[in-house]
């Protein structure tokens, strides 16, 4: 799978987001009507109202004008010609939303965890057990791993067949969870394909979803914060440069 670099602000309409219930001017309601989830307000410049809002997952800076018949929705920008409406994004939508997949991705997804619980970096792995790009990033990882630096929360699917899913079953229910993935991906033990539990089952559906819903097409996938704590999507196998980007420096 080819690298890219994604904002992981998308898909989030099917996700737990917060709103607030209240009498909205007329166009706003019109916009609601039409599937527009109002998450925030802000203040805007010439008397304009400001809201903060999701459609089908894309974050949207809503314009309400002073004499609320008319709503405006794109970039604001002021007399230098500066995006007055990025900002805005940033502070109503994409943080707050990212907090909500963090946590959401801590508590609600099935992982096992690899290296130090002080890690001051923690990245999440979607991650097959057949996957050969997900063993290649395995092995890129281990110096940060090894050296205390990154905690990897591996969240195993079965995407590529029947193999997958029992394979990954088998490291889900696995006494120590940890050496079953590593030593699948290391090559050292293979990861058996037993029958699949109905516990394990269900867990399975539900980190495959929660993939879908993030917006990843394949594995591997890995979710983490960048350095102004919001969450970053990157679809395939981190190289060079990349590697640093989401990890940090080399150790």
């Amino acid at each position: 799978m080819k690298p890219a670099h994604l904002a992981a602000v998308i898909c989030i309409a099917s996700l737990p987001i917060l709103t607030f219930a209240q009498n909205y001017p007329a166009p706003i309601e019109a916009l609601r009507g039409k599937g527009v989830e109002i998450l925030d307000t802000f203040d805007a410049p010439s008397d304009m109202q400001g809201y903060a809002a999701l459609y089908q997952g894309n974050p949207l800076a809503i314009y309400l004008t002073s004499d609320k018949k008319h709503a405006l929705i794109g970039s604001l920008l002021d007399a230098q010609g500066e995006d007055l409406t990025r900002s805005i994004i940033e502070d109503k939508i994409s943080r707050p939303q990212s907090d909500v997949l963090w946590n959401k991705l801590e508590k609600e997804s099935h992982w096992v965890t690899e290296g130090s619980a002080k890690a001051p970096t923690t990245v999440y792995f979607f991650t097959d057990p057949n996957c050969p790009y997900c063993k290649r990033l395995w092995k890129d990882a281990q110096p940060w791993v090894k050296s205390g630096k990154v905690q990897i929360r591996h969240i195993p699917v079965g995407v590529l067949g029947e193999s997958s899913r029992k394979k990954a079953a088998y490291i889900l229910a696995a006494k120590d969870g940890s050496k079953a993935l590593v030593d699948n991906e290391s090559g050292k033990a293979p990861a058996k394909e037993n029958p699949i539990a109905s516990k394990q089952s269900k867990q399975l559906d539900e980190n495959l979803q929660l993939m879908q819903q993030l917006g990843a097409n394949g594995t591997p996938a890995i979710l983490y914060r960048d350095e102004t704590g919001l969450l970053q999507l990157h679809p395939g196998a981190a190289q060079g440069e990349q590697l640093i980007e989401i990890f940090g420096s080399r150790p």
